[in-house]
């Protein structure tokens, strides 16, 4: 039995999901919760070696599939490697981006029926989901030129340009439409303790109790 709880971050690019995600962790550590902290694609060995095909170089390595496919296989190494273990010791999981990403990106964005997407993670994954989903939100341009001044070699899906990001926005109020239970939108374009203020609490009302 899982006794953790599971809480992912989801948006576009330069919406401050790794920020906000590191200061939620700060604060129930601080509450005396265990956290792990981690991140999709990656947060697993072998889904850390197929982060780097997925975000770093040139925009037409692959098509749509071919990035949910491996999208999936590494989201398999990092649930059965590192979240499930995680919440069956009880531990809150804080991930940056999860399945929901692949739904936006590949499925909205780049076209692939959501069917097919629902049929991989169905056979990768199971019924498992987060308890809790938190989307931020920023225009697009604004959201692309914070990411821009981030530098690294991570910028394969920021070179998709507006017209993609603006399908993946849609994507994710879609999924949020469809899931309001789990999935909270928060307005990203505003100072960094604002955003805070609200995930915190949004999180409380899933927290589970001490002792």
């Amino acid at each position: 039995m899982r006794k953790g709880i599971f809480i992912t971050f989801e948006g576009g690019e330069g919406g401050g999901k790794s920020t906000q995600a590191r200061k939620l962790g700060e604060v129930l550590q601080a509450k005396g919760y265990e956290v792990l902290l981690t991140r999709e694609p990656g947060g697993a060995t072998g889904a850390e070696a197929i982060r780097k095909l997925l975000v770093e170089g040139p925009r037409g390595h692959w098509d749509g599939m071919t990035e949910a496919l491996l999208h999936t296989a590494a989201r398999r190494d990092h649930v059965v490697n590192g979240i499930w273990p995680a919440l069956e010791a009880g531990k809150i999981v804080i991930s940056d981006r999860f399945a929901d990403s692949t739904v936006a990106y590949q499925g909205a964005a780049q076209g692939i029926d959501r069917a097919a997407l629902d049929a991989l993670y169905k056979t990768a994954i199971g019924d498992f989901k987060p308890t809790l989903t938190l989307i931020l939100e920023l225009p697009v341009k604004a959201g692309l030129a914070r990411a821009a001044s981030r530098g690294g070699k991570e910028t394969r899906y920021e070179k998709m340009g507006n017209e993609f990001h603006t399908k993946v926005m849609e994507g994710f109020r879609a999924i949020a439409a469809a899931e309001p239970k789990r999935c909270k939108i928060i307005d990203a374009n505003r100072d960094i303790e604002a955003i805070h203020h609200d995930i915190v609490a949004e999180v409380l009302k899933v927290l589970p109790a001490k002792g």
